[in-house]
């Protein structure tokens, strides 16, 4: 689990580049790369506000994945403030 200020969706990420998408720490935040045709899953998803997961890694490795979960949450008492 990572806590990060920020998170910076880019959906520029080429099928070709062999991964499902990538996730990196910048600064205090959090950048994920993603394809195109997720971008837009993704944007479908948060204005039906259901929750989300990106799998990120390689696309042929069978090594132990990142996941990016968007989680709606009922109780924003319990979120951050900030």
């Amino acid at each position: 689990v990572t806590g990060a200020s920020f998170v910076v969706f880019n959906g520029a990420l080429k099928a070709s580049s062999g991964f499902l998408a990538k996730s990196s720490i910048v600064e205090d935040g959090l950048m994920v790369q993603i394809t195109p045709e997720t971008m837009e899953s993704l944007r479908q998803a948060l204005r039906d506000k259901k929750d989300f997961q990106i799998t990120c890694g390689e696309m042929d490795s069978g090594d132990v994945k990142e996941y990016v979960d968007i989680c709606w949450v009922e109780n924003e008492e319990r979120t951050n403030k900030g």
